[in-house]
């Protein structure tokens, strides 16, 4: 492979998991369905998705730990929402989610795609969950897939 080329992000023959966290549902929903449509758009199937629903954000990483321990699930995308509130629990929440995720993704060798937010409020959440500054699901899906690709390329 080539340091400049790039990688497309493909779907075709490929399951993956998505996780997403029953807080903040609106936000998560919309970032699930455009996680969702990203992936068909790519060329997967629809019966390749394996959808986990998380009660919150600290469970995400078990969940994605144990669905990519699975044969047959080449990655997995996490979705969730931490929005700030008036103690330091957020910045807390949102690094241990965010590190246990990176941890799992090179210990078991499969991507995780990011789409937990960490916002301020619900306005700057609704702005990355298909607002004026895109959907986070849609690019944490593309990303997880390139990477995959990436991984088969380096592999060869």
């Amino acid at each position: 492979m080539k340091a400049d080329s790039t990688i497309p992000a493909d779907a075709r023959g490929l399951r993956v998991a998505i996780v997403v966290s029953a807080y903040h549902r609106d936000i998560t929903e919309a970032m699930e369905l455009a996680a969702t449509a990203e992936f068909l758009r790519l060329g997967g199937q629809a019966s390749d998705i394996v959808r986990l629903q998380a009660p919150g954000a600290f469970e995400i990483p078990l969940l994605i730990d144990t669905a990519l321990a699975r044969a047959g699930i080449a990655a997995a995308v996490a979705i969730g929402c931490i929005v700030r509130g008036e103690t330091r629990h957020d910045r807390h929440l949102g690094q241990a989610v965010t590190s246990e995720l990176a941890r799992i993704s090179v210990t078991r060798g499969k991507p995780v795609g990011l789409a937990v937010l960490t916002v301020e409020n619900l306005k700057q959440a609704r702005a990355r969950a298909g607002g004026e500054i895109g959907n986070k699901g849609a690019e944490a899906m593309t990303a997880a897939l390139a990477c995959v690709r990436a991984c088969e390329d380096l592999r060869q």
